[in-house]
């Protein structure tokens, strides 16, 4: 069912002057025309020494696909960005008023999106200003691939690939070409690009309800930045997949978008629609430049990763390859004040960018110099057993834990737990000297330090430490079950110490510190091992389930009310009791096979 959208703004007909005075307060650089709101013109504060010896570059359109337009302007790139209502064209007398603001006695250069409205009302402009005597030419920009080549007079949609545009025409124009030359250089560059996007969720115009058109598991493919639909909608797929897709469609020499082929140089655009995360953005750049140089074979040169040109707050992302050689290469590099272009992009790329190896510590042994026992002893068996029980526990509670933790923290101690116990139950196979006990738990806290990241990774690495330090103490080769409390209870206030927690404070503690309590009480009554283990465990998860009536004291439990944490129980206790019972489980199902 669609429902109204979330939007921090005020009314929803002042969001784009509301921005764009929002943008000018935060960018020095820039200034704005004062024509609200019929007048949407966001320039170069220089723009009247400027406009005195160099081409001028205007580009715009409707607002919502912040930064584009205005994002862009400063020296070296736009020297002034007309701003329509969202997804609206801007008028013929904003158009116009930009033109009169930054043009100088060389000209200017309009850069135009292929949408209907903006060739009509840019157009019109262009033609007003013409019969006033600026000198003015016009290149319009239509890189989308996921239309058919032919489609009426609407053509191909300007996508993302007009800011690396706008970038080539606004370093033209910065070096002193004529107007005939920058707007030369702008054409070639709209000829060598093609874009193609790919949406998960539908964007919510301000005021308005968010459309529910795309279910749940479905992305849409070739859309528009309008919000209108895409080619077509296909279930989800790896972010790979859906990239080896887009590039096919982009560069299918069937269609014969862009004049790519084998051998040629290229740079990569990867463009966030405005809620895309930076770290999906990361990975689609990621496969996107192995495919294109292995699948394509062709030489990525530049690679901009980013939001560019938005659709407010559209999930997903486009790419946009254009061909390159020297001179489209030294515009893209040349240097510009422009605040939403990237930096630290320019310069030649390496044919493949290979790890820096680890440093190696003095003092701890490599993997190579431990290796698993040909012959278990009864206390390697022991081990054995209880390690894999536990660390199985874990990976089975996984979406349990995820979820409590999604209530009171930040939804990942399943994953967290689960990443630790797997590589836990590899390393044993091949690594954990099973047949030593202090060595082996020292071990177990070197896998959870090598793959668990976050509070909890750390906690058990001193954890496990504390245990190891303890247990070596011992000269003996078989410890004790005495030995093995002790090595608890250690280990408990190692954790206590430097992560600051208590009994209470709705941690990992409120299982283990009712479970080691009860296994001294019960080995010093005199109870067998196998036993006390077990009631400690009984102890672990009572101590566990407890949490649900505590208040938090440490994590980020401590940020939640009461009232939600009464709702599930702490996961990272749940998570303690968990393996501490499923090991427990195990020695007693041992001890009784044999």
């Amino acid at each position: 069912m669609a429902s109204q959208g979330k939007k921090l703004i005020n009314d929803p007909n002042a969001v784009v002057t509301e921005f764009i005075e929002g943008l000018v307060e935060t960018y020095p650089g820039l200034q704005y025309l004062d024509g609200f709101p019929e007048v949407k013109v966001v320039l170069r504060a220089d723009y009247a020494s400027a406009m005195l010896d160099k081409v001028a570059v205007i580009s715009g359109g409707g607002s919502g696909h912040e930064p584009a337009h205005a994002g862009f302007v400063g020296e070296g790139m736009l020297s002034a960005a007309i701003c329509g209502e969202v997804f609206t064209s801007p008028q013929v007398d904003a158009i116009l008023s930009g033109i009169r603001a930054v043009t100088g006695p060389m000209g200017c250069l309009l850069v135009v999106t292929n949408y209907t409205g903006d060739r009509l009302n840019f157009g019109l402009a262009a033609e007003q200003a013409r019969s006033e005597g600026y000198k003015v030419e016009t290149v319009i920009v239509g890189d989308d691939c996921a239309l058919p080549p032919l489609r009426g007079t609407a053509g191909r949609r300007g996508l993302a690939g007009t800011i690396l545009v706008n970038k080539i025409a606004g370093a033209a124009a910065a070096t002193g070409l004529s107007l005939d030359e920058v707007a030369a250089e702008a054409k070639r560059a709209s000829e060598m690009v093609g874009t193609m996007g790919v949406a998960l969720s539908v964007c919510t115009l301000p005021g308005q309800v968010t459309s529910d058109r795309l279910g749940p598991g479905k992305m849409e493919l070739g859309l528009g930045i309008h919000g209108e639909p895409g080619a077509a909608v296909a279930d989800l797929q790896p972010v790979e997949v859906v990239v080896s897709h887009v590039l096919q469609e982009i560069l299918s020499p069937d269609t014969n978008y862009v004049p790519i082929t084998p051998g040629n140089r290229v740079v990569l655009l990867i463009n966030g629609l405005g809620a895309t995360p930076a770290m999906e953005l990361m990975i689609a750049a990621g496969k996107a430049v192995p495919q294109l140089q292995l699948e394509h074979g062709l030489a990525v040169d530049r690679v901009y990763t980013g939001s560019f040109m938005t659709s407010l707050d559209m999930a997903g992302f486009s790419i946009s390859i254009m061909k390159a050689d020297e001179a489209i290469l030294q515009y893209l590099d040349a240097a510009t004040k422009a605040p939403h272009w990237p930096v630290g992009v320019n310069g030649n790329r390496p044919p493949a960018k290979i790890p820096v190896p680890l440093p190696l510590s003095h003092s701890a042994k490599s993997y190579e110099s431990l290796s698993r026992p040909q012959q278990l002893s009864e206390q390697g068996c022991l081990l054995e057993v209880a390690i894999e029980a536990a660390v199985i526990a874990i990976i089975d509670l996984r979406d349990n834990l995820n979820e409590w933790d999604g209530t009171v923290g930040d939804g990942d101690c399943g994953s967290t737990m689960c990443r630790g116990a797997t590589a836990i139950l590899e390393d044993m196979k091949k690594y954990y000297p099973l047949n030593n006990a202090a060595e082996t738990v020292g071990e177990i806290g070197s896998s959870i330090r090598r793959v668990m990241g976050g509070t909890s990774g750390i906690i058990y690495t001193i954890f496990c430490k504390a245990a190891c330090a303890h247990l070596k103490a011992n000269t003996q080769s078989v410890v004790t079950s005495k030995q093995w409390a002790e090595a608890l209870e250690v280990s408990i206030a190692a954790v206590s110490k430097y992560g600051g927690a208590s009994a209470g404070f709705r941690t990992l503690l409120d299982a283990l510190i009712p479970a080691s309590a009860v296994l001294q009480e019960r080995l010093n009554a005199g109870d067998d091992p196998c036993t006390a283990f077990l009631l400690s465990s009984e102890a672990a998860v009572a101590g566990a389930e407890s949490t649900r009536h505590m208040q938090a004291q440490a994590g980020r439990s401590t940020y939640i009310s009461s009232d939600i944490l009464a709702t599930v129980p702490d996961p990272g206790a749940m998570a303690a009791a968990s393996w501490y019972r499923a090991a427990a489980m195990a020695i007693k199902n041992k001890y009784q096979s044999n």
